[in-house]
């Protein structure tokens, strides 16, 4: 099985309302897995549960083969932050994660070496109560590495991260996961799954969209177009439409789908149509999850559902 996050046809109900749904997907070690999904999708309830923090209604939610309860000494299995402001404030850094150390029978060496690689050395004996939101979310880091685990889950690790601390996250994910551990992160931030997610889950009312590679996705729900500038549109959608080309008008720019750029310019020269701009654009990952996610999002601003 090796160290392989298995959720199979998992479901959450609170009462009449469902939040996860038959919900199945594999995160392999290796990658980066970004787990995504619009508010209220049932990401935070997967994780939770995957965690053994929630029982599941039915389904379920295995790491290494087995429910993650069944691994004993659990930080040396798996490292997770889902909330960084769940530490209780009176404690210092060290002291919080020299706890967890020997609650887990980790070596104390482990507590000094994971506060220098989040860069809290200098504040290991201050209270946590006085951390910022970005210092907590390095704390918590520091806390799911401790154990040194195969596994490591994040659930929107880099809140309140200056730009610094979020490129410094970025590379630490990727080098885990080179490392051949199971990395699997949670985000809202479309930016940072682009460059740092392998793979990616995505959710929509609890139920599963896609479980592919993140160029798939894109690929996939991405529609590529060609974006021109022209003083003569009119002349130009005319010979593009003929053409067979769908073009849609966007301002000063046409947005044309169809048709490759080559032929664009092509059909221009050919019926003397000046060009000032001509560019082939593939839709972000950010489009692409709108478009995919549009029937799943529970709230919309200024539309009721």
């Amino acid at each position: 099985m090796g160290f392989v996050i298995e959720v199979n046809q998992l479901t959450k109900r609170y009462g009449g309302k469902t939040a996860v749904d038959n919900l199945s997907f594999t995160v392999r070690p290796g990658h980066v897995t970004g787990f995504l999904g619009p508010n209220g999708a049932g990401k935070s309830t997967t994780l939770r549960m995957i965690l053994g923090l929630d029982a599941p209604t039915a389904g379920t939610a295995t790491v290494s083969g087995v429910p993650f309860r069944s691994h004993p000494r659990g930080l040396r299995h798996v490292g997770a932050l889902l909330d960084a402001q769940q530490v209780h404030g009176g404690r210092s850094a060290a002291s919080h994660l020299s706890a967890l150390a020997v609650s887990n029978g980790i070596p104390r060496r482990r507590v000094a070496e994971v506060l220098h690689e989040v860069g809290l050395t200098d504040v290991a004996r201050r209270r946590i109560g006085g951390f910022s939101l970005g210092m907590k979310q390095r704390l918590g880091i520091a806390t799911a590495l401790l154990g040194d685990p195969p596994v490591l889950i994040f659930d929107e690790p880099i809140n309140g991260m200056d730009p610094e601390g979020v490129r410094w996250v970025r590379h630490l994910f990727r080098r885990l996961a080179a490392e051949g551990r199971t990395v699997f992160l949670s985000s809202h931030l479309m930016s940072e799954m682009e460059n740092t997610a392998d793979e990616l889950v995505v959710i929509g009312q609890g139920r599963l969209i896609a479980a592919e590679p993140l160029h798939s996705f894109a690929a996939r729900s991405s529609r590529i177009g060609v974006v021109v500038r022209t003083p003569q549109s009119a002349e130009l959608v005319a010979v593009l439409t003929a053409a067979g080309a769908t073009v849609e008008p966007d301002a000063e720019r046409l947005t044309v789908t169809g048709l490759p750029a080559e032929r664009i310019g092509t059909l221009a020269f050919d019926n003397r149509i000046l060009l000032h701009e001509l560019t082939t654009r593939t839709a972000s990952l950010e489009e692409a999850f709108m478009r995919l996610t549009a029937d799943s999002v529970e709230y919309l601003a200024g539309q009721p559902r």
